[in-house]
């Protein structure tokens, strides 16, 4: 499969979009972490939701600018019905764990208010956090497989197994020690 050069641009912007979303959400949690961002919740909540939306949107550019580039022997119908229902499950795991945690710890709040430290705060054990350890990173994630069947770009399935990768690593290089030091205890792996 050869890419456009439109493609190859919208795959740049993808893989660049998700670095510097995980990078640079991971660089202001630990340098808050440390004392060393003075920005406050409000302003890096603003940053976080701007470098997702980012994201989300780099992701959409490349599905549209490398459609039709998935060569399967698999008809259309049941890529789109296949992605459709990787795209349901994604999103609704991922607004169930959102729901279960709130919007304050979607953007990991407790990096700038962790709780009082008489009492910490448990692992979640609600929502799909009774089946997952990790639903946000781990199934949540699987709508960007999704979005690539349904617009059967083989660009877009390689960019979300990085995205994908991206996030883990994310999870398991900031926010996992952080919630271990926090509660205590160990989150073992995201799944």
């Amino acid at each position: 499969m050869m890419l456009t050069l439109w493609g190859t641009a919208a795959l740049a912007y993808a893989l660049t979009s998700r670095l510097a979303y995980v990078v640079g959400v991971g660089t202001f949690l630990r340098r808050q972490e440390r004392g060393r961002f003075t920005g406050g919740f409000p302003r890096f909540r603003r940053t976080a939701a701007a470098l997702m939306a980012n994201d989300g949107a780099s992701f959409l550019l490349l599905c549209v600018a490398t459609r039709g580039s998935l060569d399967v022997a698999v008809s259309n119908v049941v890529m789109i019905a296949a992605g459709s229902a990787l795209v349901v499950l994604g999103l609704g795991v991922k607004l169930w764990a959102r729901a279960t945690l709130g919007t304050e710890a979607y953007y990991w709040h407790n990096f700038f208010e962790p709780p009082p430290p008489e009492t910490p705060a448990p692992p979640a054990t609600a929502g799909p956090y009774r089946y997952l350890r990790n639903p946000m990173y781990s199934v949540g994630n699987v709508h960007l497989y999704g979005l690539a069947l349904i617009a059967g770009s083989a660009p877009a399935l390689a960019a979300a197994v990085f995205a994908h990768v991206a996030i883990l690593a994310f999870y398991q290089v900031v926010e996992r020690p952080h919630f271990e030091r926090l509660t205590g205890q160990s989150r073992g792996n995201p799944a």
